[in-house]
């Protein structure tokens, strides 16, 4: 009698190993593409969260301006809690330096920063203005 052995043959493995290379090039690309759209969608929230911060500090000082003497950096920060959100398009520390927050006396205008990660055309600007 024979005993028949219990195994995959070589060109079974290779069928395997192909049918899972074209499941991860076909995955791969959607995966990297809802990461890039979760960066753009948080920073943009980020930025909102400064903004508010903004328009609450514009409200206790009555209204005066937005400039940077009425509404300095510090007071932002804690107004946000005592960090700033970390932009992940960026990668950075938590700082405004991952924000662009431009202020004069009749508006601000914030964005977050694109870095390397992210995309300059998905990143708003909110601008708040007198």
């Amino acid at each position: 009698m024979k005993k028949s052995r219990m195994a995959f043959t070589l060109i079974e493995l290779l069928v395997v190993v192909l049918i899972l290379g074209i499941l991860v090039a076909v995955a791969l690309p959607s995966y990297l593409s809802s990461v890039k759209d979760s960066r753009h969608k948080t920073a943009n929230a980020n930025a909102k969260a400064i903004a508010t911060a903004v328009q609450a500090l514009y409200v206790k000082t009555n209204g005066k301006c937005y400039c940077t003497t009425e509404i300095p950096e510090a007071s932002i920060i804690a107004e946000l809690g005592g960090t700033i959100p970390v932009n992940p398009c960026t990668g950075g520390v938590g700082n405004l330096s991952d924000y662009s927050l431009v202020q004069n006396s009749n508006a601000v205008l914030i964005r977050p920063a694109a870095g390397t990660n992210c995309d300059t055309d998905e990143l708003k600007q909110i601008t708040l203005a007198q």
